[in-house]
């Protein structure tokens, strides 16, 4: 007698995330090269960089547009604008990202760890985009709409074909969104720099948000080093981690909330641009003071943490955005409970 079929479990796989990794952009125009780095020096979550040196459309904005389905931008002297059709800028930008795929087949095949790809979120990305008409895509909530499905649609095929160059890693995708906390303060500037947009409801910030991420293949990452990152409003709007600079938030209870619902954290522990840094030894120690001070218990830090620069590094010098992923790597390494 044949068994009857089991069905397929729905639950999603639990995830361990790995001790370090980075947050995405690096100097550099070899993406092959600096993945072949960002593999080395961080081998149990590495990243795909992100290389703005390469110019226009390798930019957080240009790169996320380029994932857009069925909607184009077009560079213009203000920055991207939303056109008709795609022109030269858009096919600059999509090239780069074929390109960064083939660097995955090239360089990083029989990588099996975690491998986590970034882009700009629906509100950033909203934000700094314009309409035909000059203003900022981010005011017209047809235009947010929009923007984030298509988004999500074009960032989650993007991450199928990344999983398949990377067939032994489980991929992670980064949502980045450096602008919420100004659309939330009502800080963003209009396009004349003039004068200020208004400030958006947190409740309409999440619920768009969160519809963006329960749209995306898990696990999310939902990351801002801006000062004042919404850390209850990311959690709140499904991603299973924030990213965010420790020496920028806080509101500990806001962390103490996360930490209690299961909420993994980036720790962003050593400056995004060139510094002296101290030894890794001294960085954990102050990752275990902090936690220390949320009170939770030791034994619980280095599973509900991983280190990372406290932001890109695509303004630090090579030699020193590899000491930093050196650094945040061997920093985890004193975290592991004794």
């Amino acid at each position: 007698m044949t068994p009857p079929h089991a069905e397929p479990d729905p639950r999603p796989v639990p995830i361990s995330w790995g001790p370090a990794s980075g947050v995405g952009s690096l100097p550099g125009t070899d993406p092959a090269e600096t993945l072949r780095l960002v593999v080395g020096e961080l081998p149990d979550f590495a990243h795909q960089p992100e290389l703005p040196d390469r110019g226009p459309g390798a930019d957080l904005i240009g790169r996320s547009a380029a994932l857009l389905v069925d909607i184009a931008v077009d560079l213009t002297p203000a920055g991207w604008r939303l056109v008709p059709r795609p022109g030269m800028d858009h096919r600059r930008a999509t090239e780069f990202l074929a390109r960064d795929l083939d660097a995955l087949s090239d360089v990083a095949e029989d990588y099996a760890g975690l491998f986590k790809v970034q882009a700009a979120g629906p509100w950033t990305l909203a934000a700094g985009l314009e309409r035909s008409r000059g203003d900022r895509a981010v005011v017209d909530p047809g235009a947010r709409r929009d923007l984030a499905q298509s988004l999500a649609e074009g960032l989650s095929a993007y991450a199928a074909d990344v999983a398949a160059r990377l067939p032994s890693a489980r991929v992670v995708v980064q949502l980045d969104e450096p602008s919420v906390p100004a659309v939330l303060q009502g800080g963003l500037p209009t396009v004349s720099g003039f004068g200020k947009l208004a400030a958006v409801e947190a409740t309409v910030v999440e619920q768009e948000l969160a519809a963006t991420v329960a749209a995306l293949p898990g696990p999310v990452v939902l990351h801002c080093c801006a000062s004042r990152m919404p850390l209850g409003l990311f959690r709140a709007a499904g991603a299973e981690a924030v990213s965010f600079d420790l020496g920028l938030v806080q509101d500990l209870d806001a962390v103490g909330t996360a930490v209690e619902a299961g909420t993994h954290l980036l720790l962003g522990v050593v400056p995004g641009t060139d510094t002296t840094l101290p030894t890794p030894k001294a960085t954990a120690s102050r990752v275990r003071a902090w936690w220390s001070e949320l009170g939770f218990p030791v034994e619980q830090l280095s599973g509900t943490v991983t280190l990372t620069p406290s932001c890109g590094l695509a303004g630090a010098t090579p030699g020193y955005a590899r000491s930093a992923m050196a650094h945040v790597r061997e920093a985890a390494r004193y975290l592991l409970p004794e």
